[in-house]
């Protein structure tokens, strides 16, 4: 993500006049005008960067805990930095599957293959290519918290996962989130098209629900003390994002306070992210 996206200025405040399909880009990438498609790719790019993201995945990883000669699925792989890193943790011996809905989101992946034993497919969490418990561990991050069914979703994760196997869900609470140091949180937050917001939360008693009962459920909170840090993970301050979202007027009301907040150095934003494992039933 370029600084002139990730700084919350006044200034920043575009016209809003550009067609776009409606939706969230991040559900609809390939639908999306080329301008949305290039910003979506940017974010990716800049959250995977962010000290926050790499914490909290860095937990998440340790509990997925890839093994040398393991088959792994990554549902909603993005650029792919996660699937390499667990490419490079299954060794020659294994194999990760890197899926993602966005025909665009994959080419970015998979024009950055690493030599890692990972391959990069176009698919659909409800609806995945692949036979029944075919995989040693299935993982998807942020993902759940775009669709309208999230327990369709976990149940064909379980379903291409071999008895013993784990299934990990990473997902955010939007609905967690805390703040302090500015106005118009909460008008704002309501613009953002999350299907799931509560996603993260929500997680492990879908999991129990469908056949896990056991499930893990491990949050992770994130923390911001200026906008333009924040803006690199939470869409609410970014400004494409609220350009998308958001009626000018209050996005102006909202930039200017956050901005504000950011000069006299008493900004913050905290959210929760929720790590939630099980194991399906057998050997």
């Amino acid at each position: 993500m370029d600084t002139n996206s990730t700084h919350p200025q006044a200034e920043d405040l575009r016209s809003g006049d550009v067609p776009r399909p409606p939706g969230d880009p991040f559900t609809h990438l390939d639908g999306a005008v080329e301008e949305d498609q290039s910003h979506v790719i940017r974010y990716l790019d800049a959250a995977a960067a962010h000290h926050e993201i790499q914490r909290m995945r860095s937990v998440a990883f340790d509990a997925f805990a890839p093994a040398p000669g393991e088959r792994l699925l990554d549902v909603g792989c993005g650029a792919g930095e996660v699937a390499r890193q667990l490419g490079a943790g299954v060794g020659g011996e294994g194999h990760v599957s890197a899926v993602d809905r966005s025909a665009l989101a994959v080419s970015v992946a998979s024009s950055r293959h690493d030599g890692t034993p990972v391959d990069y497919t176009v698919g659909d969490i409800s609806s995945l290519d692949a036979p029944d418990g075919h995989f040693d561990g299935v993982r998807c991050e942020r993902v759940l918290q775009h669709l309208p069914d999230p327990d369709a979703a976990i149940q064909e994760l379980i379903r291409v996962t071999r008895p013993g196997g784990r299934v990990c869900v990473i997902d955010t609470d939007w609905q967690s989130y805390a703040w302090d140091g500015f106005d118009h949180m909460d008008e704002v937050a309501e613009h953002f098209p999350f299907p799931n917001p509560g996603a993260g939360r929500t997680a492990r008693a879908r999991m129990v629900r469908a056949g896990l009962p056991a499930a893990s459920a491990l949050p992770v909170t994130l923390r911001f003390t200026a906008p333009e840090d924040a803006a690199s993970v939470v869409p609410f301050f970014d400004p494409h994002a609220l350009d998308i979202c958001v009626e000018p007027d209050l996005r102006r009301r909202f930039l200017d306070s956050v901005h504000e907040s950011a000069r006299r150095g008493d900004f913050l934003f905290a959210f929760t992210m929720w790590i939630t494992m099980g194991r399906v039933a057998g050997h």
